[in-house]
């Protein structure tokens, strides 16, 4: 018995890849550079929020810094206020002005006023 042969001219070309047509912008080129694009833009956002952030705080730092004369010229007239009502309601119960510190250097308080009737609610 002959043994089979190929037929003359050879068998046809046998088809293994699937015939689909391209993706598009779903192939793995394009997507990793979207991300990268995408995670550009959101690293820059967040450098230049910072930057804003650290300018307001030193906006901020420096209005503080500026505005301490001022408070600080506020408080010494408040405590000369209370000094010399101080020493009246002194002179009016005591007659004369006492020193207690034997000087006549001005000694800030280091006290706290607090009030005689404090409500429990």
């Amino acid at each position: 018995m002959p043994q089979d042969m190929p037929p003359a001219g050879g068998y046809e070309a046998v088809q293994y890849k699937r015939n689909l047509p391209s993706r598009g912008l779903f192939r793995p080129g394009p997507l990793a550079a979207g991300g990268a694009v995408l995670m550009l833009y959101g690293w820059y956002k967040l450098v230049v929020g910072i930057r804003e952030q650290n300018e307001l705080a030193r906006e901020k730092m420096w209005a503080r810094i500026h505005l301490i004369p001022l408070l600080q010229a506020e408080e010494d007239r408040d405590q000369v206020r209370r000094h010399l009502a101080d020493q009246a309601r002194e002179k009016e119960l005591l007659g004369d002005n006492i020193k207690v510190y034997h000087s006549d250097r001005f000694v800030r308080p280091t006290f706290g006023v607090v009030p005689s009737k404090v409500s429990e609610e």
